[in-house]
């Protein structure tokens, strides 16, 4: 159920919510509908006449949980819930709940675990015991009952202190592999966009690692970083990172930001695009207003992704691939078929300064370890021996060449 304020189109973020629903396991969709407020009331959210229309529907369709797709007050939460017989979840709630399936690394399930304790610490209920009893939930803290609430918020406090000492513990390590990261001079490459903008889907073909990439939101919760050589020759950090949202949780934008630290230290922001959504632009207001909240620099090298371009018609692909061809900074892609990566790529190595030249040189005999790292690195164009050592011709970057000067 998706309570709008002319926001944007309703049936748009309707159908966002609905997939938001599609994301969480165990759930099935059997209805929705678009609930227009004039103002919401502080009790009940609703009026009077649609809580009964409403409780009929539910009824009648055998629904055990409500998801309403905006803000609900805990008074809201528990008054809607009698009277509709009913669980309810708000926007806050199921993508928390989302997040908490699929968080895989130590960080993200502590991230997770802090956001939903400062959720619950103002509701002080078991908001999912619904989903509980099929796969365990968010439910922390027991004793429903008004007498139990001091209880539970000094435990929900002792537990969000042991927390926020086993994440300093996990920054802490993830600090010292961002620090031996900095001693090889390979620059990082942060992949952000919407959530479902094909940012996994390009971060797979370009790194031929096998990250969860399906048509669902939040498909990816976790950083993920591979160290890659691109077509251009240049050696990065590819990162790919958890897709940005309308209206994105405070709880998490807050507890996610060591989880985005990576795109802090990027030295390229690639903003991927679904440029076939019909709420692009949208979409694209919210990552760069997401960046600037995280305190993104601007002087950052950023190009943008225009991608999805195979799933418009011939006229219309046409059309965005001349308005990318005449914007600074942005390529029409696919990353499905990978049309227009070539373009995209020799940006990347541009941006990073790592336009690639040749040279021709002659080692002596006795360096042959430093001979076998330039065929290693696939360096060589061409060889030959001369009474002096080996004469060779090597295509490579400024950074190759500083890290070969450092052998």
């Amino acid at each position: 159920m998706k309570s709008v304020k002319d926001r944007r189109a309703a049936d748009r973020a309707l159908e966002e919510a609905v997939s938001l629903a599609h994301a969480l396991p165990n759930l099935t969709v059997v209805g929705q509908t678009v609930v227009p407020l004039q103002r919401a009331h502080p009790g009940m959210l609703f009026g009077k006449g649609k809580i009964e229309e409403l409780k009929g529907r539910f009824a009648a369709d055998e629904i055990e949980l409500v998801l309403v797709d905006g803000p609900v007050t805990p008074v809201q939460q528990r008054n809607l819930e009698k009277a509709w017989g009913v669980k309810l979840l708000d926007r806050t709630g199921l993508i928390l709940e989302i997040f908490s399936d699929r968080a895989a690394t130590r960080e993200g399930v502590l991230q997770v675990e802090m956001a939903a304790l400062s959720y619950q610490r103002t509701r002080l209920v078991r908001a999912w015991t619904h989903l509980e009893r099929q796969r365990g939930g968010l439910g922390f803290v027991g004793g429903p009952g008004e007498t139990q609430i001091e209880a539970d918020r000094r435990a929900i406090d002792e537990q969000l202190v042991r927390l926020r000492r086993q994440l300093d513990k996990v920054v802490k390590t993830r600090e010292l592999h961002r620090a031996a990261r900095a001693k090889v001079p390979f620059p990082i490459v942060a992949l952000v966009g919407y959530t479902n903008a094909g940012k996994s889907t390009l971060f797979n073909r370009l790194t031929g690692a096998d990250v969860m990439a399906k048509d669902m939101l939040f498909a990816t919760l976790d950083p993920t970083m591979r160290q890659v050589e691109l077509p251009t020759g240049a050696n990065v950090i590819l990162s790919d990172t958890v897709g940005f949202i309308s209206d994105l949780p405070t709880e998490l934008v807050a507890a996610f930001r060591a989880t985005l630290e990576e795109v802090l230290a990027a030295d390229v922001i690639v903003h991927v695009r679904d440029i076939s959504h019909p709420e692009t632009e949208e979409q694209a207001r919210d990552v760069r207003t997401i960046l600037a909240t995280l305190g993104v620099d601007d002087q950052v090298s950023q190009l943008e992704l225009w991608n999805k371009i195979d799933q418009l018609d011939d006229e219309k692909a046409e059309a965005i691939r001349t308005r990318a061809a005449r914007e600074e900074g942005v390529f029409a892609i696919s990353a499905l078929t990978g049309e227009g990566l070539q373009g995209f790529l020799d940006a990347v190595t541009r941006a990073l300064g790592e336009e690639k030249r040749r040279e021709t040189f002659t080692l002596p005999f006795d360096q042959g370890r430093r001979r076998a790292w330039l065929f290693d690195k696939g360096l060589v164009e061409e060889e030959s021996q001369t009474e002096d050592g080996y004469t060779l011709t090597v295509h490579w970057s400024a950074t190759d060449k500083a890290r070969f000067d450092a052998l």
